[in-house]
């Protein structure tokens, strides 16, 4: 139906559908991501003359993983809808996904009508029961009354404290209910169980502050809390005030720019070795907005055995979980690092510290072997980052490709890195991309994938040339699950089983049957020019890179082993 022929439909009953898109512009949303079905048309005919935007994703995992994308790069939560049964269960990974890396969602899905909830009808799951272990919150709405309220404490759970996701479950009945007389949302809300920490105590700092200042080998590890905080700016000021170095979490990057005087790396599993003997050897460690993950730590045992840890979170339950701490504070990272600042204090004296670990850094530099007859990885991200200058937004799945991409594309700013980091999602990177991309149109957004994982939501293609969207998408293709098959070269004596995908499709065909610009870079003398082409261009592009398939990412902490111990931290 044609603009002019909906302006000209008759008015039907408000219902409860309309309390709900009322509710979300009351909340600010102005994009939606979804796919529609039967439990959910009532939601969608109210959606029909509604000027937020919709993008009809091709899957609900692409859905939800652009939801993901837009609200980490926009600072908004994302929201998604979906319909009952196999439309909310399909977005379950996405949901344990935002969960794990504190990404605010409102996940609206739809649910059979309340009186045969429980009799196994048609599309019926219980996503109530499925999504408790991986939401911050979830609700199924009992009455049209309580709609406005519970969209208002959604998105107020979601994006306070720890963000994370929040499902709104929607029978069918609710949905299209009469709403003559239900009130707008309420003032003033009542959540007594739920009162997040903002502010530091004063004495926790006071003592931080002091343990800092006695400090001969502090260091700082970044988390994703520092960004989720907006404290980029305040990290930065507090390290250079004090001359103290700082490391990054997979999550973090991006708090630090990459080529600043201060910042070792990344740490962990595939970090800088610079980066892991500073955990391992410093005498006092401010953790700030860091959960300690195991990709982290390494075997707990040995994880900075010599340090006093301060831990800075939000999240209470994280500190002491994985790594016992000397001084909590659960506050925001950025009110902490304000107060840390307030609080004043003699810097600590890291001359010696600084000049130890400047010489590690020159010793024990990432590297790789060059390969006249391959394009490397490696060589592609350095010569991606040098033609967007470190400037672009940044997508990744999980994989060797994410861990060359934290390893050798430079972030320069804050909140320009969107990643899976706590679930490790395939799949996820190039919708992410999407969602980044339409919350900041202006921006250049690159999305590195493998070819395993891009094949997972491939059909998200139709969204680039819809809504013409200037995503590039970079595959580094190496025929194989590319972490799988290292792992089985390291750990199981090359046996290959089911690691290696020689048969695929073209994917320069693929992206030119959804009429876009397509390219394929088999050598290092193309890379250059069809990178600068693809990347400085205003058109979404795909790029088919071939890349050596045993190429491997070093340095590595094998599993079990603490992370002094890698491999791999020189060429051979």
């Amino acid at each position: 139906m044609a603009a002019a022929d909906a302006d000209a439909a008759p008015m039907r009953p408000a219902n409860g559908s309309d309390v709900l898109i009322r509710s979300l512009k009351e909340q600010g949303v102005e994009m939606i991501f979804g796919y529609p079905g039967g439990a959910v048309l009532p939601i969608y005919d109210a959606l029909y003359k509604q000027p937020i935007r919709h993008i009809l994703a091709r899957h609900e995992q692409g859905a939800i993983h652009a939801a993901e994308g837009y609200a980490r790069v926009s600072g908004k939560p994302g929201v998604v809808v979906a319909t009952s049964g196999p439309g909310a269960t399909n977005l379950v990974t996405g949901i344990t996904d935002a969960m794990m890396d504190s990404i605010p969602l409102v996940v609206f899905t739809g649910q059979v009508a309340s009186g045969v909830i429980g009799t196994d009808a048609f599309q019926e799951a219980d996503i109530i029961g499925i999504t408790q272990p991986i939401t911050k919150h979830n609700y199924q709405v009992g009455s049209v009354e309580d709609l406005p309220r519970i969209v208002k404490e959604a998105f107020h759970i979601a994006t306070t404290g720890r963000p994370g996701p929040v499902v709104v479950d929607i029978p069918k009945d609710i949905a299209s209910a009469s709403a003559e007389n239900v009130p707008d949302s309420p003032d003033v809300l009542c959540l007594p169980g739920y009162q997040p920490t903002f502010y530091p105590n004063f004495l926790q700092i006071r003592k931080a502050a002091s343990q800092l200042a006695q400090a001969k080998r502090p260091v700082i590890l970044a988390g994703a809390g520092v960004l989720h905080a907006k404290a980029a700016s305040e990290l930065r000021e507090f390290a250079e005030t004090n001359r103290i170095p700082i490391t990054n979490t997979l999550l973090g990057l991006g708090s630090i720019p990459g080529n600043h005087e201060l910042f070792l790396g990344m740490a962990g599993m595939h970090g800088t070795y610079t980066a892991n003997m500073a955990l391992s050897e410093c005498d006092v460690l401010l953790n700030i907005g860091a959960r300690f993950d195991d990709r982290l730590t390494g075997n707990l045992e040995r994880f900075a055995p010599h340090a006093a840890v301060i831990h800075i979170d939000i999240d209470p339950a994280e500190i002491g979980k994985n790594v016992p701490t000397e001084i909590p504070i659960v506050a925001d990272a950025k009110e902490a690092l304000k107060s840390l600042m307030k609080e004043g204090g003699q810097p600590p004296d890291t001359g010696a510290w600084l000049e130890k670990l400047g010489q590690l850094e020159k010793n024990f530099p990432l590297w790789y072997e060059e390969d006249p007859s391959h394009v490397l990885p490696q060589q592609a991200l350095q010569l991606i980052h040098d033609i967007t200058e470190g400037n672009a937004i940044v997508t990744t799945d999980v994989g060797q490709h994410q861990m060359w991409t934290a390893q050798y594309y430079g972030l320069n700013h804050a909140d320009r890195w969107v990643t899976s980091g706590g679930l490790g999602t395939m799949g996820f990177g190039f919708p992410a991309a999407i969602g980044a991309q339409l919350a900041k149109p202006e921006a250049r957004v690159v999305a590195v994938v493998g070819d395993g994982g891009f094949q997972m939501t491939a059909q998200e293609l139709s969204l680039l040339q819809e809504h013409r969207i200037p995503v590039k998408v970079v595959i580094l293709n190496n025929e194989a699950l590319g972490m799988v098959q290292q792992w089985q070269e390291t750990f199981y004596e090359e046996r290959y089983s089911q690691s290696l995908i020689p048969v695929q499709p073209d994917f320069v065909k693929l992206a030119e049957a959804y009429d876009l610009k397509a390219y394929r870079i088999r050598t290092m003398q193309e890379a250059e020019a069809i990178f600068r082409e693809a990347l400085l261009s205003d058109e979404p592009a795909v790029i088919d890179c071939r890349v050596k398939r045993q190429e491997n990412v070093y340095p590595m902490v094998a599993p079990g082993r603490g992370i002094q111990e890698m491999i791999g931290v020189s060429a051979p």
